[in-house]
């Protein structure tokens, strides 16, 4: 890489929640709709000296209206994610999202209109199909089997609303 291509890097790390809910039919995801193709699960950045547990809070919030005592986090799944996209300057972003699991009995949310477009509640095979990113698909493909085969253990008590610990990962 040239150093003027090296100027041009940047690295960001972001934070999110893959949050669903139990219904008859089956878990359900939730995905916010940014437009055109693409969904997602709420997600945003780190702000300066932020750890990753409380940014997801703090991006859930914003983005959904759930607050922390309305999600119920599996103890120990967590997720990551790399990639790297271009902007519209031509700046190099080398993206991290870190994810955590965490189940809520929240039907309506809201959303900011300026950062989405819409939501929705979706059965898995259904969520897999909106997600266009074989990496996202892979993710909620783990939640899914969490939540399905391993009974989606739950945190006694329900996150910190000053957005403290996050749950441990589960121990090898």
């Amino acid at each position: 890489m040239s150093p003027k291509q090296e100027q041009k890097k940047e690295v960001s790390v972001s934070a999110g929640i893959i949050i669903f809910r139990r219904t008859p039919e089956g878990p359900k995801f939730l995905l916010l709709y940014h437009g055109g193709p693409y969904w997602n699960f709420p997600k945003g950045k780190l702000t300066e000296g932020e750890r990753s547990f409380r940014a997801a809070l703090r991006e859930v919030r914003e983005e959904t209206g759930i607050g922390p005592r309305e999600l119920q986090f599996n103890n120990w799944f967590r997720v990551s994610d790399r990639f790297v996209f271009f902007t519209k300057e031509k700046k190099r972003v080398s993206r991290l999202v870190i994810y955590y699991l965490a189940e809520t009995s929240k039907q309506i949310i809201t959303i900011v209109p300026r950062e989405h477009q819409g939501y929705g509640w979706f059965l898995y095979k259904d969520a897999a199909k909106m997600l266009r990113a074989p990496n996202l698909k892979r993710n909620l493909k783990k939640a899914y089997d969490i939540v399905m085969h391993q009974g989606a253990p739950r945190q006694k008590e329900t996150a910190d609303p000053q957005g403290g610990a996050a749950p441990q990962e589960k121990q090898a």
